[in-house]
């Protein structure tokens, strides 16, 4: 027991150390906020605080990253993307008019790409050259209205 006295930071920090290392073939995070505990109570042997001290505060810490820390940082890894992929990432981008834009036909350049198009209001056309913000997909259709 002497031995781990005049040692016990460093065996703390290996156990922290051993425990993220093991935590990288879980990836279920609780091996990772024990090791935080862990470290905290490396710090506190570092100071010169009792065993007992060290251990308590080791296990009020990994419990409290359990019960605090991991599951928001778990709930938003699990969530779905928030990249917005094909048409949904087009509305609000602007575009500029190739053909002549009415309430029921039209072609648009967005991101590159030609689309074909419609204005959003039934009473606006957008003549080629002009530049238009896209409201809206509507199948393959860019719903659109003039910018300016």
């Amino acid at each position: 027991m002497d031995w781990f006295q005049t040692h016990d930071w460093q065996v703390w920090l290996v156990v922290a150390l051993l425990l993220a290392g093991a935590e990288m073939a879980t990836l279920d995070l609780g091996l990772l906020m024990m090791a935080v505990g862990a470290l905290v109570a490396c710090l506190l042997a570092a100071i010169g605080l009792n065993l007992v001290v060290q251990i308590l505060a080791a296990v009020a810490v990994a419990i409290a990253m359990l019960a605090f820390v991991r599951p928001p940082i778990v709930k938003r890894l699990h969530s779905g993307p928030t990249l917005q992929h094909g048409g949904a990432a087009l509305i609000g981008k602007s575009g500029l008019v190739l053909e002549r834009v009415t309430p029921h036909t039209g072609r648009v350049k967005l991101n590159g790409e030609v689309w074909s198009a419609r204005s959003v209001d039934e009473s606006t056309v957008v003549e080629p050259g002009h530049k238009v913000g896209v409201a809206e997909i509507d199948g393959a259709t860019a719903v659109v209205y003039p910018i300016g």
